[in-house]
């Protein structure tokens, strides 16, 4: 029997997708609607951020309307891109599988497919939101009713996603099971390479050296081809060149990330502040650079919260010979530090610092850090795309305010 002829698939896709896929997609490929396709892969994904930031916080999400908007959001590009780049390589799989379908179709199975989660967790999300406002039910009996559904709507979705994949390629379930793994294991290890790389990396950040600028739990994004290439931005560290490859030179002011001169397996998060040829010196917690002083001035106290308890920190603006300003933090006059030799930076390396002046192993430790070789330069920091605020002891916070900053 046709797609036409059966009731349930005539009336719409959206019925008959639940219980019948087979008939569902075959009405879908008929009518071709490219535009549904790509809303229902953004609402998808959408509303898995959405609910997975209140499993992971509180119901409370759903009250601050920036943090579900920017969830949303990013959840909608990172569906439309997820379809298109997982449709490739499952219809590459497929090939190997023998299979036929066009790249349209696959696209239309995948997307229909996540129909029980971009058409129902919405409902979910809406319905127990509702429910929690009324405060007849337990913020903790909602957060495992919502967790219970999702995975019983991500499980439908999967078996709905098979159906309508073995119908397009007239393959078995069992034969498409079996590529849609293959698929999945292959995709994401390649892509996770690729990107990783290629082009960004995450990292986060564990201690204070660089505060004010970033802050312990942050999370952010490493762009890998800023400064070219090294062994040090491929997977393992693996010696393949020596050098780099399509780099370009690092500036003043750049807060990177590079391996460790004394350690390479270590990664560290610094600013640039000494380029090839330079002297840096600190007096009286001042840096200078070839003999001159950085412009400085005295802005507002940096509130710093440890363990629950709150400090003052004197917070200063500097701004380096190239124009490049940022905040430094100095917690202890004529510290170790403020007053050192003269570091001349040898070719091929640069000078690091901490923005926290005062609690910052750095370049002007020469027996930890040193003076960094450029080739050992992983990226430099382009944005926050996560923080978490763990300065009240077991109680953590998202700090909304930082996602989305950019590093400078």
């Amino acid at each position: 029997m046709s797609a036409t002829n059966d009731p349930a698939a005539t009336a719409l896709p959206w019925i008959a997708m639940w219980l019948k896929p087979r008939l569902a997609i075959d009405r879908v490929i008929a009518t071709k609607p490219r535009l549904v396709v790509l809303a229902l892969a953004a609402l998808a994904m959408s509303s898995q951020a959405v609910a997975q930031l209140i499993l992971a916080t509180s119901m409370n999400a759903l009250r601050d309307w920036r943090l579900i908007v920017a969830g949303a959001s990013l959840g909608a590009v990172a569906g439309i891109v997820n379809l298109y780049v997982s449709a490739l390589v499952v219809g590459w799989t497929a090939r190997l599988f023998r299979g036929r379908a066009p790249g349209s179709s696959v696209r239309a199975a995948m997307a229909w497919g996540g129909g029980p989660i971009s058409i129902g967790l919405p409902i979910v999300l809406v319905a127990i939101f509702m429910i929690w406002l009324t405060g007849t039910v337990s913020e903790s009996e909602l957060v495992i009713v919502l967790d219970v559904l999702t995975i019983v709507l991500v499980i439908w979705a999967l078996v709905v996603t098979v159906a309508m994949f073995a119908c397009i390629e007239g393959f078995s379930l069992p034969r498409a099971i079996s590529c849609l793994v293959v698929a999945c294991l292959f995709g994401a290890v390649v892509l996770a390479l690729i990107v990783r790389t290629f082009l960004f990396q995450s990292f986060n950040i564990p201690s204070g050296s660089m505060q004010p600028t970033l802050l312990v739990g942050d999370y952010l994004f490493v762009s890998k081809y800023a400064y070219g290439y090294s062994r040090y931005s491929l997977p393992f560290s693996v010696p393949l060149f020596g050098g780099r490859r399509l780099g370009s030179d690092p500036e003043r002011g750049d807060v990177v990330v590079f391996r460790s001169p004394k350690d390479v397996s270590v990664d560290f998060i610094k600013r640039i502040v000494g380029l090839p040829g330079d002297k840096i010196q600190m007096i009286n917690g001042l840096l200078h650079i070839n003999g001159m002083p950085v412009q400085r001035e005295r802005i507002g106290d940096f509130v710093m919260v440890e363990d629950g308890r709150t400090n003052r920190v004197k917070r200063w603006r500097e701004t380096l010979p190239n124009g490049v300003s940022f905040e430094t933090l100095d917690l202890v006059e004529n510290g170790f530090y403020d007053n050192t030799q003269v570091y001349d930076v040898p070719a091929g390396h640069v000078f690091v610092m901490g923005d926290n002046l005062d609690n910052s192993t750095d370049s002007r430790v020469l027996s930890q850090i040193g003076y960094v070789p450029i080739d050992n330069l992983v990226g430099r920091a382009a944005m926050i795309f996560y923080s978490v605020d763990k300065s009240q002891g077991k109680r953590e916070a998202i700090r909304i305010e930082r996602i989305g900053m950019i590093v400078r």
